[in-house]
């Protein structure tokens, strides 16, 4: 890449390293557009990020960055950026995702750090979230019609129950009456890498001003991981123990708290799982159905136990996932 070789040209002044960056190494793609490198100078890793203006504008990222890194949160730093190309030289915050490094040893230490970094964004991050979009009813609407249209309609060719109005609204109104926070929008394990300080965050800059509950439930019950309830309950409740020490959650409130939790889940899986059938129908990523099984299952464990998403549930047990199963030839 020319772009590196001046920048390399730029960085060999006056240093005692006079060499170039080595070739570009694929370091991982994500479900967007985005692609990321690891290249390495003089000993030391960079990321280079290739996101097409046109498809993936870099701005947010940048801007966002330096928001994090302000909080006192590891975000990768930019170290160049070539707007009109969509190039993008960044600290490389390691190798090792959330996803890989997690087991039953060390799912409370990792996440203990991620969720003292989560409970930080939302403190610190209040200076900021007026520059923020906000995750508005709209907003919300349309990602769980992802869920009718490209599942139940593209990919399974089935119709959302009578009563989805109803769910939706409620699953709305639940999200807009929680405290309105820094949100990331995409905390999760395949975003979160095990670094110094942990954990180092990715994948931030689609961020929101929105419910309180939508990044911890993103975490705790991730797409593409699953663990006992009775783990995700001490990790949620440990969270809720640090935002009432920080002011940000009443003691008496907790079960209002989990019901915002609960139900923010359902929000979140209904979105996840269109999301995973359109990145199929309409982008030939193929990799991300597998992961719709895991999120349905969020929807019926978790929707069964509340009023305004019990009926949700039954029929995704019911319709939804056995007609996956028989798609998928099981």
């Amino acid at each position: 890449m020319k772009w590196l070789e001046k920048i390399a040209v730029e960085k060999n002044r006056g240093t005692p390293c006079p060499s170039g960056f080595s070739r570009p190494v694929p370091a991982s793609a994500d479900a967007s557009f985005r692609r990321y490198f690891r290249v390495t100078r003089c000993g030391e890793t960079f990321i280079v990020m290739d996101a097409p203006p046109t498809q993936e504008p870099c701005e947010p990222f940048v801007r966002i960055s330096g928001w994090l890194r302000q909080m006192g949160l590891n975000a990768p730093e930019v170290l160049a950026w070539d707007e009109t190309k969509g190039f993008m030289l960044l600290s490389d915050l390691g190798q090792q995702t959330y996803q890989q490094a997690l087991t039953l040893q060390t799912a409370d230490r990792l996440y203990g750090d991620a969720l003292s970094a989560l409970v930080r964004l939302q403190v610190k991050g209040a200076e900021y979230v007026a520059r923020l979009p906000a995750y508005d009813a709209q907003r919300l609407g349309d990602e769980m019609a992802l869920f009718a249209h490209w599942l139940v309609g593209i990919h399974l060719n089935l119709e959302v129950p009578a009563d989805w109005e109803q769910v939706v609204q409620a699953l709305v109104e639940n999200a807009l009456a929680q405290p309105q926070v820094f949100v990331h929008r995409d905390y999760h394990s395949r975003n979160l890498m095990v670094s110094d300080p942990n954990p180092g965050i990715l994948d931030f800059q689609d961020a929101l001003v929105g419910p309180l509950t939508y990044d911890a439930v993103s975490l705790l019950r991730d797409c593409y991981l699953r663990w006992p309830e009775q783990k995700v309950i001490q990790w949620r409740d440990a969270w809720f123990a640090q935002l009432v020490e920080a002011g940000v959650q009443q003691r008496r409130d907790h079960a209002a708290f989990v019901r915002a939790f609960d139900l923010m889940g359902v929000q979140r899986h209904l979105k996840a799982a269109g999301i995973f059938a359109r990145l199929w129908h309409r982008d030939g990523k193929a990799r991300y159905l597998e992961d719709i099984p895991n999120t349905l299952r969020y929807i019926v464990e978790v929707g069964r136990a509340w009023p305004e998403t019990a009926s949700l549930a039954h029929w995704v047990a019911e319709r939804v996932l056995p007609a996956l199963e028989a798609k998928n030839g099981h």
